[in-house]
């Protein structure tokens, strides 16, 4: 909305008096008071009351009062089913992340990395069922998925967040589950000046105990922002506002790990006393998914036998064990260097151009020192007799003998978001108002690692019991603080990986055409286009590039290696809070405790100096190996997207109740181009004329795509039934997209050599991965919400929303085009593909919020869901195959239910209980969110749980003055821990434990 000249005028006249802004507010508050004084004790006139009352009411309302009045005043007004949070200020965002500002709002929850919050989940529904807009703009990100990482964004930067629940057809299209959106500040709608800073030390409890070479024990953020506005000649105008932000923090992390789901690593082996061919009762040492005789890597088979339409391992009990699980102590680090600015410029009351930039870089680091315990092998007589299983499978008590692993990782993760945009709007009469809006947003992302190994030679025996969180070792006669116990194997890997640029240009031209009176006010429409493009670079390892050494004996000894790198364990009290006692006992052969290599540490190396010193023992130089665009494992995605929409808005009595919302659709084409790169082959023929293909060595470029056009309809209202009671109905058709990492075009052919005379006879199908012609989600939803309003402190909202989902993922095959020798065939290739699935959503959303007279206030927010949405484990779950005919064959029986929509939560609850008098204002905040269904990152199709969790925060702050404020904010109060299952729920793969992260700072404000 433009901001009118003459009003801008009237603030830089009245700011060139005796008083500042701020000083001629304080004069408002202080005549308020003494007016309320004199109309108690003095008895005035009505006319003079009159007039004190009209001043009484400019009293300003700030702090958590004024950011819940602000929440409540943008649900009210809405004509969308909103929720958000907006700051008076920029930097005033009552929260330490955008993340954490999110999860305050009702039916928002957030996975948690780092301790801190990251992806953001509406209404239970996974956060690639939703999209992210900055400043109305689709927003790019490093992680190959449509989520957005909020810990990204400075939340001391944005002026405001919201999420829309419901859609019109004017919202960019991509939210099933609903529109996350960012706002920064515009100058000259700020409407005066402003100079700000601050400064937040970190503490984290937990990085007292922790020698980190990456980090101090304090760090910090540092933010700056600048708002001024100037009048030029011709009364023009033009606004600037400028923020920085430097962070540089540590976040501690301590970790149980087992063996994740992602490839062949964690299996469910047999645990049959009666089977001596494989699992734990096999009869000779070995891997218990192997057979003795017979198979290797099998373990439960889920196949369907013919004979009886069951899996082959139908009835036979089993048990989940990874190839290895370990601790793992953490050094940390986190640097992010933020830059936001805005130019706004008035050249005329009826031309307004804004400028706005968002840049952030942000590298985050950790040194990492594991013991790791191999653990499928089993011992004959010894680990199936006395293995303690849950009843899902989960082993709870394992003795035998194996390896143990001093291991290693050194791992840094760089990303750089730029987002840039133009928007111009010009009121061509008193009635059409034309907004162009040109945009550029950019992510970059890339991994380093080095992953190093030192492994026992012998197999010491030892047993392990599972704890209220995690496992504790027992180990005969082997001190894991010795570090010339872990002399043999020694391995580096140098990895470069997860190298992605994420881009999206768009434009878009609307209008906006004012109607003279009626029931419709105004009519909005417009076009847009993007093009978003996602490249992620292939290399040796598929999705980068890495470089593996081993010790070269010849040159130099394992144990020099060894002690030349060693380092003091790095953390004392590890993993002491979701610890049963020590974590690790060293026993002699007569059960006796041994004092050496009892309790919670292990023999540790500097991990840098160790894959240095492997490297040179090769005769090598170390360097992180370098990724490639043209390679067979680079996914390179085109996505063009044109959209137009036409809506009326509407505002008018209805069974003598005000009435107002919208209407409208939107239209929107999408092509899909995927580049690949395939080993380049020529079709020969031998004197008898058979065909055969011949492997060359270089790499030839392969295309493939897909498109889709989809009508959007929407429809909201909203009835002022009362002053004090709405009701409100939205409904609307929405698109979630494929991720683009899902996109890629990776194909071979499987070839028939049986003596081929044409090109059918030889190329018999295709095999690969990535489907670009990936249809979109869709949804149809429904909302219908009652909100009562006593005052601007009070809410109390309920909402029942329902979707209807159309669309899973399921394997199918289907026929695709290849050019081969200038002939066109068409081979069948199984994928994955959108299915036509439908999948129901319920649920109920409540809010509400109350302040009393004590200056004690109150805002709760919970989300309750239900779905039928099935998602089945492409291992250990059911697996169905659809030929070209739409015949859908089972081909595995599996052993573990499906999971739900990913990201879904049943329960999501957020509560904070305020209290502000005076100067002094505080807030406690609790947020629980119950178990989700989260797909294992490096591969989606394997089902892992993130546990029920419930975190509690805290801030508080205390004005000094006019222009300073001290603060004190912390999250993770009470070091609520993140437990992970694989597979299936209450077999735990994963325990992290953050501490609680403490941030004291002050800020200045004039």
């Amino acid at each position: 909305m433009s901001f009118p000249i003459e009003q801008l005028k009237t603030n830089v006249n009245n700011t060139k008096l005796t008083l500042s802004p701020v000083a001629t507010s304080l004069k408002i508050c202080l005549m308020a008071g003494m007016a309320n004084f004199a109309s108690g004790t003095l008895h005035a006139q009505e006319s003079q009351a009159e007039v004190e009352q009209e001043e009484a009411e400019v009293i300003e309302v700030v702090g958590t009062r004024k950011t819940i009045q602000d929440q409540i005043s943008i649900k009210r007004e809405a004509t969308t089913v909103v929720d958000g949070l907006s700051a008076e200020d920029i930097g005033d965002l009552p929260a330490l992340s955008i993340g954490e500002a999110l999860e305050s709002i009702t039916g928002a929850a957030s996975h948690r990395e780092n301790g801190g919050a990251t992806e953001i989940t509406i209404r239970g529904l996974g956060p690639f069922l939703s999209a992210t807009h900055i400043n109305g703009r689709e927003a790019t990100n490093g992680s190959g998925d449509r989520s957005v990482n909020f810990s990204q964004f400075p939340s001391e930067l944005v002026k405001k967040v919201a999420i829309y629940k419901t859609q019109d057809a004017s919202m960019i299209e991509g939210g099933v589950a609903g529109v996350v959106s960012l706002e920064t500040l515009r100058p000259l709608d700020f409407g005066k000046q402003r100079v700000q800073g601050e400064v937040k030390l970190n503490y984290n409890p937990d990085e007292q105990n922790v020698e980190n070479a990456l980090q101090s024990d304090l760090g910090y953020r540092g933010t700056f922002s600048y708002v001024d506005q100037f009048l030029l000649d011709n009364g023009q105008a033009v606004g600037l506002s400028f923020g920085v932000q430097r962070q540089d923090i540590s976040q501690p992390e301590a970790e149980y790990r087992s063996s994740s789901p992602t490839g062949s690593s964690l299996w469910a082996c047999l645990n049959d006393p009666y089977n001596t061919n494989e699992g734990f009762y096999r009869s000779s040492a070995g891997d218990c998914e192997d057979q003795v005789s017979g198979s290797r890597n099998q373990g439960y088979n889920t196949d369907i036998d013919p004979a009886t339409g069951q899996a082959e391992s139908a009835g036979t009990p089993y048990a989940w064990t990874g190839s290895s699980r370990s601790y793992r102590q953490n050094e940390t680090s986190d640097e992010r260097d933020a830059l936001f600015f805005a130019v706004q410029y008035q050249p005329r009351d009826d031309w307004e151009i804004n400028l706005d930039a968002q840049f952030s870089d942000r590298i985050q680091s950790e040194a990492r020192h594991d013991l790791v315990w191999l653990q499928k092998r089993a011992t004959p007589g010894v680990t199936g007799p006395t293995l303690v299983t849950n009843q899902v499978g989960g082993i709870l008590h394992w003795e035998g003998e194996e390896r143990f692993e001093s291991a290693g990782e050194q791992f840094s993760r760089e990303e750089n978001y730029r987002g840039v945009g133009l928007n111009v709007e010009h009121f061509a009469t008193d009635k059409l108002a034309l907004t162009f809006d040109v945009s550029y947003s950019q992510t970059k992302r890339e991994e380093l690692q080095i992953s190093n190994r030192g492994r026992t030679s012998n197999r010491p025996f030892f047993t392990w019991d599972m704890g209220e969180y995690i496992p504790h070792i027992t180990v005969t006669d082997f001190d894991v603080t010795d570090i010339s116990n872990f002399t043999d194997s020694l391995r580096t890997r140098i990895d470069r990986e997860n190298v992605r640029e994420n881009e999206v240009v768009g434009a878009r031209l609307d209008f906006d055409y004012e109607l003279d009176g009626g029931a419709f006010t105004n009519i909005e429409g417009g076009i847009r286009a993007s093009e978003m493009t996602f490249v992620q670079f292939g290399g040796t390892q598929g999705n980068g590039s890495r470089t593996q050494y081993t010790l070269d004996t010849g040159v130099t000894s394992a144990l020099d290696v060894l002690q030349g790198c060693q380092i003091a364990f790095p953390e004392s009290s590890f993993l002491s809070s979701v610890s049963d006692g020590n974590l690790i006992t060293h026993v002699d052969a007569s059960g006796n405790v041994v004092e050496s290599g009892t309790g919670a540490s292990w023999a540790t190396y500097d991990n840098v100096c160790f894959s240095q010193a492997l490297v040179v023992s090769n005769g090598g130089e170390f360097a992180y190996p370098q990724v490639q665009y043209e390679n067979a494992g680079t996914i390179d995605v085109t996505e063009k997207t044109t959209a137009a929409y036409i809506m009326a808005n509407y505002d008018t009595e209805l069974w003598d109740k005000v009435v107002r919302g919208n209407f409208g659709v939107r239209l929107v084409d999408t092509d899909v181009t995927s580049i690949g790169f395939r080993n380049s082959f020529e079709v020969v023929a031998d004197d008898a004329g058979f065909l055969s293909i011949v492997s060359g060595d270089s790499l030839e470029r392969i295309e493939g795509g897909g498109d889709y056009f989809e009508v959007l309809p929407s429809f909201n209202f909203v009835m002022d039934y009362s002053d004090t009671i709405l009701m409100r109905a939205g409904i609307y058709r929405g698109m979630s997209r494929v991720d683009p990492g899902d996109m890629g075009y990776n194909r071979s052919f499987i070839t028939d050599e049986s003596n081929p005379v044409s090109l059918s006879d030889l190329f018999v199908a295709a095999n690969g991965s990535g489907n670009p012609d990936s249809q979109p989600l869709m949804s149809w939803n429904y909302d219908l919400a009652l909100e009562y309003y006593p005052n601007e402190d009070t809410i109390f909202a309920l909402s029942l929303y329902y979707k209807q989902f159309q669309g899973g993922f399921q394997q199918q095959t289907v026929i695709e085009d290849f050019v081969v020798d200038g002939q066109t065939v068409a081979l069948p290739i199984t994928n994955s593909v959108t299915s036509d699935e439908t999948s129901n959503l319920f649920g109920v959303e409540a809010s509400v919020a109350y302040r009393w007279e004590s200056g004690l206030g109150v805002k709760l927010g919970y989300n309750y869901a239900d779905t039928d949405f099935e998602f089945e484990d492409s291992n250990y779950g059911n697996t169905f195959v659809t030929d070209v005919n739409g015949t859908a064959t089972q081909l595995t029986d599996g052993i573990i239910p499906p999971g739900s929509v990913p990201g879904f939560s049943e329960h999501v609850f957020s509560g904070q209980l305020y209290y502000q008098i005076g100067d002094l204002d505080t807030a406690i905040i609790y947020k629980y969110r119950s178990e989700y269904f989260q797909p294992y990152t490096s591969n989606g199709t394997r089902l892992r749980y993130v546990d029920e969790v419930g975190v509690w925060e805290m801030r508080a702050s205390y004005k000094v003055n006019k222009n300073i404020r001290v603060k004190l904010e912390a999250i993770n109060l009470f070091s609520a821990p993140k437990s992970q299952d694989y597979y299936v729920q209450d077999n735990l793969g994963e325990v992290n434990d953050y501490g609680p992260r403490l941030f004291a700072g002050i800020s200045f404000k004039y």
